[in-house]
């Protein structure tokens, strides 16, 4: 399965960061805590401009704890320090928050002295499209000022958005990188819903998703759509056999495999089949 996706959009924003760095203090870089290796822009190591950065876990309510765990490690060993956060409830909000000011404080004493008191550190918050940039800006400042959606893209523009009196946020859109060299990142990421299901095989995405389940999670595979075991059957049978248990069927009496194939993305990508993390250190 090959997967690319760069829309003239992204190649906008990019351009666009990158003219804005230099009026940002530091970088508040959102990835996807069920995929962590795969959710972090490369690019965003030129973008970044040697800017302090903090790296933060989001949709840590959907991961498996124990990989998000060995994860904090790998990056702790390569001197990256992380914060984990859910944005839906806010936790580790705050943590962020302290984050940014510790990585700022230099400046903000400097600002003191020469008697600049409040003035305001500006942080960029950045990160692949749906990876929950939105939602977190939301739960920082308690109301809608940034747009949401589950889906990729919804941020268009930049925006700054005043969090409190000594500190302003710019939201930036979602991007990508023009080319995914290692084809199981543009597959992760189509799991987790960062690239548009339009340009999308949903069936042959869900077969994938299918067999990493069965290797890595089968309980949750079996319990939530009522299979006996997955012994001997290609993926595309434990589709069907979904299907079947869900009576899921179309014209002509035939099973509705694409219908099976959106529920099981959308019941994985929810977090219906429990905490689930895509990647495995190491590998």
């Amino acid at each position: 399965m090959n997967i690319q996706w760069y829309p003239g959009h992204m190649t906008k924003a990019k351009r666009m960061m990158q003219e804005n760095i230099k009026l940002v203090d530091v970088i508040i870089e959102l990835i996807d805590a069920r995929v962590p290796i795969s959710s972090r822009n490369p690019d965003m190591d030129k973008i970044a401009n040697n800017k302090p950065r903090i790296v933060v876990f989001n949709k840590i309510d959907l991961a498996d704890r124990n990989k998000t765990e060995e994860f904090i490690k790998w990056y702790e060993d390569r001197g990256i320090s992380v914060v984990l956060v859910n944005s839906k409830n806010g936790k580790g909000i705050n943590q962020v928050i302290n984050k940014a000011y510790e990585l700022c404080k230099e400046k903000i004493e400097r600002n003191k002295k020469r008697g600049l008191i409040n003035k305001p550190i500006r942080a960029m918050v950045a990160g692949i499209p749906n990876v929950g940039k939105s939602t977190f800006i939301n739960k920082l400042v308690g109301k809608a000022s940034a747009k949401t959606g589950n889906r990729p893209g919804v941020t268009k523009g930049k925006q700054w958005i005043k969090l409190k009196k000594d500190m302003e946020l710019l939201d930036t859109p979602g991007i990508l990188w023009p080319k995914f060299e290692d084809q199981q990142v543009g597959i992760n990421l189509a799991l987790i819903g960062s690239i548009k299901d339009e340009i999308l095989n949903i069936e042959e995405l869900a077969l994938i998703l299918i067999e990493y389940l069965r290797n890595n999670y089968l309980e949750r595979l079996l319990t939530r759509y009522k299979l006996s075991d997955t012994d001997n059957l290609e993926s595309i049978q434990i589709l069907e056999n979904i299907a079947k248990n869900r009576n899921l069927i179309k014209a002509g009496n035939e099973l509705d495999l694409n219908k099976a194939a959106i529920i099981l993305m959308d019941e994985f990508r929810n977090g219906i089949l429990g905490k689930i993390t895509l990647e495995t250190v190491g590998l």
